[in-house]
């Protein structure tokens, strides 16, 4: 059973010719948190089913894809979900930057134009019409014109071929990577086998910018494939530092694998690419930083960037790299990165976005920026090294043939850093997590007492 319906979550029965479901995407597309859309649920949150799923989610698909203005493509994913085992249709909608978005029969009008207002769909007035296209986004890479019309398109044929799609005649007005004129747009110029869009990777001697090593190049090419290039670069560089402990060997990397891929995709699909810069990557001697340029988009506030609310910079990026299945779904990749870090590894400049990771290997990162406070709460994970540092503890408190919650004698603070290879105020910190987040107390002194493990993982 899901929770109630709110502001950014619709339950419908059933897909028939009375759910206005365009009318329900059009609120979400042009609330400036996006929404949920569940078909086969009741009112009540309960999952009743759909008779005819994959028929239905082609429906869904084809009413959205024709009947909505501006192209929402890119902006939503409709997908199954399993609900206490029952599947339905999840429709997941992101906030558009081309608001206000309509329905195409209507136009621009009180009659096609619709908001999310608590939870219900309400037409919109003019007034609000008129304000959200004064403040629509107008340099959108769709509406660039491509420094150059002679493009060739072979790799991204390739990656679409390779999951089983096939690209046709009219792909450039199904990928929309064409101007209103009928013209290659700047969408077309990152995407196409020759271009001039080069991804740098810099690697630095130091901490600071002052001594650089190397400074590699990846793109003038499709801009999957310049992404895979520098992903495959940062596989090379993703050290593995090697730990053995009472309970074993612990193999750690610089930094986890999939936060950092997130990140760079993010990075590169949400790059305002109008300002002529790429995203970047810069290695340093103890951290790594993934830099956007362009600042997170109006409208959206910083706790629904950490929480996932999605809403493109460049939908039309977004929907190539979804298709070929280099992101999964929409507002999943920053949850994905928070399951790892904080918000502390984010800097928020007036022109970027940047993403901070110190590394691994030295016991120096614990999920927080250059010892900036992470902002902890009871919804994010804990950290590898926090689980192992927990698992240590219960199992020297089983050892010691003790029950959960009773004395543990041996772990200290020094013990503890020396088996994981860390310093003991990095431990402290890490210590001092585990206590906000209730898995353990300490007791007694501070130069002495004992760890109560309150609960396990």
């Amino acid at each position: 059973m899901l929770r109630t319906e709110s502001n950014r979550i619709e339950f419908k029965r059933e897909l028939n010719d009375e759910l206005d479901i365009e009318k329900e995407v059009i609120a979400f597309l042009n609330y400036h948190e996006g929404g949920v859309i569940y078909i086969g649920v009741d009112r009540d949150g309960n999952a009743v089913g759909v008779d005819d799923i994959d028929g239905d989610m082609l429906k869904v698909k084809d009413r959205i894809r024709k009947n909505i203005l501006p192209s929402p493509m890119g902006l939503f994913d409709v997908r199954t979900e399993t609900i206490d085992g029952t599947p339905v249709i999840k429709i997941f909608v992101a906030s558009g930057s081309e608001k206000p978005y309509y329905k195409a029969k209507y136009g621009m009008s009180t009659r096609g134009c619709y908001m999310r207002v608590g939870t219900a769909s309400e037409p919109m007035t003019t007034d609000q019409i008129e304000d959200l296209f004064s403040r629509r986004v107008h340099n959108s890479i769709k509406n660039i014109l491509s420094p150059r019309q002679d493009l060739t398109f072979s790799q991204l044929k390739i990656y679409y071929e390779e999951k089983g799609l096939r690209l046709n005649e009219n792909f450039l007005k199904t990928l929309e990577l064409l101007t209103k004129d009928g013209e290659l747009n700047y969408a077309a110029y990152l995407l196409a086998d020759e271009n001039g869009n080069s991804m740098k990777l810099a690697k630095y001697a130091g901490t600071d910018r002052y001594e650089l090593i190397s400074n590699n190049e990846y793109g003038y090419c499709c801009l999957l494939t310049a992404t895979q290039k520098v992903l495959d670069k940062l596989d090379v560089e993703n050290q593995v530092h090697s730990v053995i402990t009472p309970t074993g060997r612990i193999d750690t990397p610089l930094w986890d694998k999939l936060s950092i891929r997130e990140a760079l995709i993010n990075a590169v699909v949400h790059n305002d690419y109008s300002y002529g810069a790429p995203s970047k990557v810069e290695l340093f001697s103890d951290h790594l930083e993934i830099t956007s340029i362009g600042r997170i988009p109006d409208g959206v506030a910083r706790d629904d960037f950490f929480n996932g609310v999605s809403m493109p910079k460049n939908k039309e990026l977004m929907r190539v790299f979804r298709d070929v299945e280099m992101v999964e779904a929409l507002g999943s990749g920053m949850l994905r990165i928070m399951r790892k870090y904080g918000r502390g590894n984010f800097e928020f400049g007036q022109s970027y976005v940047r993403f901070k990771v110190p590394y691994n290997w030295d016991g120096t990162n614990n999920g927080t920026n250059n010892g900036t406070e992470n902002v902890l709460d009871d919804s994010e994970e804990l950290t590898e090294r926090q689980r192992l540092i927990l698992r240590q503890l219960v199992s020297t408190s089983q050892k010691n043939d003790t029950k959960s919650g009773t004395k543990n004698d041996v772990e200290t603070v020094s013990s503890l850093s020396s088996k994981f290879s860390i310093s003991v105020r990095t431990l402290k910190r890490d210590l001092a997590t585990l206590q906000q987040l209730a898995y353990i107390s300490h007791e007694g002194p501070s130069n002495g007492g004992y760890w109560l493990i309150l609960k396990t993982i």
